[in-house]
């Protein structure tokens, strides 16, 4: 039995749950991959995946020898990168996953950046807003904003987004600002159907809202708001741009702010891939925190809320 092969199909089928999908990435037969996985047992006189009509389960046994064989298999990729003719060249794929509208205007342009100074990476970037499956869709990094699920995945925290009442101009002439968080009721409201969607946060409190546009993308809120429509409660990376034009106002400034934190997730490996890393590396840099998008807003620094 070759024992890197073998561990190789293992943690294959363990991350894809399945032999057939894993004989499809290592280009093997499903036979094959069979074989290994069951010599593999064999030599580790352990039972390492149960297997039903339905789906495969890891054991406790199972779980804890995938953990070293991933983090075996991540160093043998590693040293095998940094033996390179270029050590600090990036090679090979790198697959992500962002939500819609921010990935739009500030996940896309840093990735073409990224690989303008390592143009020997290959990426591919997916943008949705459905929570994917990081280990079954084979993705290797996701950005995700707000609370976090409990998950076996890692996560590492980014920069912060700020949630922001705002309206237009005209609205506020008509129809006045709230002066407390508990007079939102009183005012029509542009409601988001999505991760944060529900009754808004504002104060440190949630509070009931109402209002004559609702919809599961905040581009669509925006021009809604600027066009005096109502009171949105925005990302600040949503609405910076008609804050700064003037077409839209900030409320409540000196209320404590709702903040999202904005995360790097990855599968938990004891050994991070390079890519991944300097990746992670590269977009706290590029955002700061707190995050460009908020500059010259004027709105109060978190530490003083």
């Amino acid at each position: 039995m070759n024992q890197l092969d073998a561990m190789t199909a293992f943690v294959r089928v363990a991350e894809l749950g399945s032999y057939t999908r894993a004989a499809e990435a290592l280009a093997l037969s499903r036979t094959r991959v069979s074989r290994l996985v069951m010599e593999l047992e064999e030599h580790l006189q352990a039972r390492l995946l149960q297997r039903t009509t339905r789906r495969l389960h890891l054991t406790e046994v199972g779980e804890r020898y995938l953990a070293h064989a991933q983090g075996i298999l991540q160093a043998l990729e590693d040293a095998r990168a940094e033996v390179g003719a270029d050590v600090h060249a990036m090679h090979g794929h790198l697959r992500l996953n962002g939500p819609m509208s921010f990935g739009i205007r500030h996940l896309s342009p840093l990735v073409a950046s990224f690989m303008v100074q390592h143009p020997e990476l290959q990426v591919r970037l997916d943008l949705n807003d459905r929570r994917v499956d990081l280990l079954e869709e084979g993705y290797d990094l996701a950005i995700r904003i707000g609370d976090l699920p409990d998950s076996t995945l890692v996560a590492r925290r980014l920069t912060h987004c700020r949630m922001v009442l705002c309206a237009s101009p005209e609205y506020l002439a008509t129809h006045g600002a709230p002066r407390r968080p508990e007079e939102i009721a009183g005012h029509r409201c542009l409601r988001y159907l999505g991760a944060y969607s529900g009754d808004w946060q504002l104060g440190g409190q949630q509070h009931d809202i109402s209002g004559p546009l609702e919809s599961n993308n905040g581009d669509v809120l925006t021009p809604a708001a600027e066009a005096g429509l109502g009171i949105a409660h925005q990302p600040s990376f949503l609405v910076a741009d008609s804050i700064r034009a003037g077409r839209l106002v900030p409320i409540g400034t000196d209320w404590p702010p709702q903040i999202l934190g904005v995360h790097g997730i990855y599968p938990a490996r004891r050994h991070l891939p390079t890519k991944v890393a300097r990746f992670l590396d590269f977009l706290a840099d590029a955002w700061g925190d707190p995050p460009i998008w908020e500059h010259d807003l004027g709105l109060s620094p978190i530490s003083q809320q």
